[in-house]
C-alpha cells in the first residue's frame, strides 16, 4: 500500500509540475519577444510529452492490476513461496531456478495472456524489470485481443 501512495504522490507532483511548466510556456508565448516565444514554443512540448507518459504509465498499471486480479480470481497466480531476505526482497537465485518453467509455458502456448503474465511476474521476481514490463505488455495486448474476439 505504501508503494501505491508513493506512486500517487509522485504522479500528483508530476502533474503539478507539468501545469506550472505549461503556464510558464504560455506566458513566454504571449510576451512578444521572439526569443521568449521560441523558448515558450519549445517548452510547451514538455508538458504534452509528460502528460502522455504519465497517462501511459497509469493505464499500464491499471490494466496490469486488472489482469493480475483476474488471474488471481481464476486461481492461476503462481504461488508466492520464494524465499525472501529480511527486507522482503525475493531471493533472485531461487526465482531464477523457477523461471524456466514459466518461459517454457509461454513457448508452448504463445497466445496465452495468462502464461505471458506469469512470465512477467517471473521476470519481476528475477529482478529483470525491463523484460517484466515487456511480458506484461504482451499479456495486456493478448487479453485485449481475446476480449475483442469474444
Amino acid at each position: 500500500m505504501t508503494a501505491r501512495i508513493g506512486a500517487i504522490v509522485m504522479a500528483a507532483l508530476l502533474a503539478l509540475y507539468l501545469v506550472v511548466v505549461a503556464q510558464y510556456a504560455i506566458l513566454l508565448l504571449g510576451s512578444g519577444d521572439s526569443i521568449a516565444v521560441g523558448i515558450g514554443a519549445a517548452l510547451i512540448v514538455l508538458p504534452v510529452i509528460g502528460a502522455w507518459a504519465l497517462l501511459a504509465e497509469i493505464l499500464f498499471v491499471a490494466r496490469g492490476n486488472r489482469l493480475i486480479a483476474r488471474l488471481g480470481d481464476e486461481g492461476g497466480l503462481p504461488p508466492d513461496d520464494l524465499p525472501r531476505s529480511p527486507s522482503g526482497r525475493i531471493d533472485r537465485a531461487a526465482a531464477d531456478v523457477e523461471f524456466p518453467a514459466y518461459q517454457a509455458a509461454v513457448e508452448a502456448n504463445p497466445e496465452s495472456w495468462r502464461d505471458w503474465l506469469r512470465l512477467g511476474l517471473a521476470y519481476d521476481a528475477s529482478g529483470d524489470r525491463r523484460r517484466a514490463r515487456w511480458a506484461s505488455r504482451k499479456a495486456i495486448s493478448l487479453e485485449r485481443g481475446e476480449r475483442r474476439a469474444a
